[in-house]
């Protein structure tokens, strides 16, 4: 086998604790907390406006709040791998998961900035637990599974990050008042996290299970995988925070109309996780990301260089497929490295993406006020060309 290379060790599934739960129950309960994940981060953002006019705050008061949002889901998510190797995925996808929820009324009420902050912490600590936890359970279900479901799975994280935007925004826009608005959401996503509890996988460690692999610094593959997620994750926050201003400044489209750049990337790459698994499943994974760099890479240059604002949305979307199955392959992947607890390598892909996340955008302003935003939007193509080169890590 050539060095380098990920293979596939499936071990013997028999997880620890009470038997587990049916595989149809595992597979649907896993599904709805993704869901429920999305729809808990989206519904923030119709929320953001309020904050800003209730606080009286301005612009880079606010970007400090957001950046706290961020930051504290990134910087908590190595001790979170440490604590879902400890207690379980199992209990912390439910204790998160509840503790999230009850964030998105107090941010409807906060009225300090430091409550603010605070809150936004809480929030950010909060949904990095869930993601972690939910992700490396994923990682055990696609195990017993024998297939392939991550793309899937993430898929509903992209629907969950459309739904809970547009309920909420549905709900404001019909006069119900933010606190309400904001507490019949986390309501229902409460009752969602307790019914779908049952369907877990039970996976606490026992004392009669003392097998339960020791903690240690995570494989360097793991390492490897965090800086592919980087460069995705760097990608993704390209498209929230820069394809507006690139079609309103560089193509000539209306500020009404700009953000339709984005949207036509949050759908197709929704669509692209939705067909992800059954593509993985038949070409493999160093396939899907070999294909996916390349496309998302095209997409940026045609982006950037074809000066229509047609071909730039065509651009977009070709950026949503190609990008859409790359997380979830790099995530299943690092679940399955060899001598490492799926939730620490989870955990180190994952704060790697996010420090893409946060900090892409930043990257990509200081390029573009040295340059021009369409070169930047080159280099990051560049860097999906490096992702795509580097598909051989999860060959099977």
């Amino acid at each position: 086998m050539p060095a380098g290379v990920f293979v596939d060790r499936t071990p013997d599934i028999a997880l620890i604790g009470a038997p587990p739960a049916s595989l149809a129950a595992a597979r649907r309960s896993t599904r709805l907390i993704f869901l429920v994940a999305g729809t808990g981060m989206s519904t923030w953002a119709p929320m953001v406006p309020y904050a800003k006019a209730r606080l009286g705050l301005d612009d880079a008061q606010l970007g400090l709040a957001l950046l706290v949002f961020g930051g504290a889901s990134m910087v908590s998510m190595p001790f979170v791998g440490w604590l879902a190797h400890r207690l379980g995925n199992r209990t912390l996808i439910v204790a998160s998961g509840l503790l999230m929820c009850l964030a998105l009324p107090a941010l409807a009420f906060v009225t300090s900035v430091a409550a603010l902050i605070a809150t936004l912490f809480y929030f950010g600590v909060m949904l990095g637990a869930v993601d972690v936890a939910m992700n490396a359970h994923a990682v055990d279900v696609e195990r017993m599974d024998g297939g392939r479901l991550m793309s899937g799975f993430h898929g509903l994280f992209s629907l969950g990050g459309l739904a809970g935007a547009a309920v909420m925004s549905g709900l404001l826009a019909l006069g119900m008042p933010l606190t309400p608005a904001a507490t019949l959401v986390a309501v229902l996503l409460l009752a969602l996290v307790l019914w779908l509890r049952a369907g877990l996988l039970d996976d606490a460690p026992t004392a009669s299970h003392a097998h339960r692999p020791k903690l240690g610094m995570p494989h360097a593959l793991a390492w490897l995988l965090g800086l592919l997620c980087f460069v995705s994750f760097l990608a993704e926050g390209a498209m929230l925070d820069w394809s507006a201003v690139f079609m309103r400044d560089f193509r000539g489209v209306p500020e009404a109309s700009a953000g339709f750049g984005y949207a036509g990337f949050s759908v197709a790459m929704a669509a692209g996780r939705f067909a992800g698994d059954r593509l993985v499943g038949r070409h493999g994974p160093a396939w899907a990301l070999r294909i996916g760099g390349c496309l998302a890479a095209v997409g940026f240059l045609i982006v950037a260089g074809v000066p229509s604002a047609a071909a730039a949305l065509g651009g977009f979307v070709l950026i949503g497929i190609g990008a859409s199955n790359i997380v979830p392959v790099l995530f299943s992947a690092a679940g399955r490295l060899p001598g490492t607890p799926p939730a620490i390598a989870i955990a180190t892909a994952t704060t790697l993406g996010y420090v893409g996340l946060l900090i892409g955008p930043a990257l990509i302003g200081f390029v573009a006020h040295a340059s021009s935003l369409p070169i930047a939007f080159g280099g990051v193509a560049a860097l999906l060309v490096l992702v795509s080169l580097s598909a051989r890590i999860v060959q099977r």
